[in-house]
């Protein structure tokens, strides 16, 4: 378990590098997005992801790896709008949005461990094209979710399905041996 914690924890380091530096180049325009908006952001990351899986090359050059990446930042843009967005002004400051950013990767992180404690590191045997099916089939949840306006009957919330999104990509990485 110590493997996979020192795997997620870097790959979650190279996340919020590079969501930093989108940060200082971009601000937070991100912040603009609508939940929908941001489904259709993870809906196109993730469907480029499989497209290249299906056809076994990409044309444009950007990898996978930097797919399944931004796919980890967009969540936990998605956790901060969906839990803090009606606090925050449009645009944060770097330190703001860092501390913000820093508090969903720790709780993904807690979340990855109750859950690989749980299902025994299953992932560890699964196909990364599973990975990216689970996570395209997470957006549609969250798609579904959000035209019941948020409401569900039984079933976890738009908040669940982000963090899992999040851990699938990063167990993905993990997969690709990206350190």
């Amino acid at each position: 378990m110590q493997n996979t914690l020192d795997s997620f924890t870097n790959i979650l380091t190279n996340c919020r590098e590079v969501f930093v530096k989108k940060t200082k180049d971009y601000g937070t325009a991100w912040r603009i997005l609508r939940p929908i908006a941001l489904a259709d952001q993870l809906y196109i990351k993730a469907n480029r992801i499989r497209t290249i899986q299906e056809n076994g090359e990409s044309k444009v050059g950007d990898g996978v790896e930097g797919e399944f990446m931004a796919i980890v930042n967009y969540c936990i843009m998605g956790l901060i709008q969906l839990n803090e967005g009606n606090q925050l002004e449009l645009e944060l400051s770097l330190e703001k949005a860092t501390a913000l950013y820093d508090k969903y990767k720790d709780e993904s992180t807690t979340l990855m461990l109750k859950k690989n404690h749980d299902y025994g590191e299953a992932w560890r045997d699964m196909a990364e094209e599973s990975l990216t099916d689970l996570i395209l089939m997470k957006i549609y949840r969250i798609k579904q979710i959000d035209s019941n306006n948020g409401e569900t009957l039984i079933s976890e919330g738009i908040d669940a399905n982000y963090y899992d999104m999040l851990n699938y990509a990063v167990f993905a990485l993990i997969l690709r041996n990206v350190k």
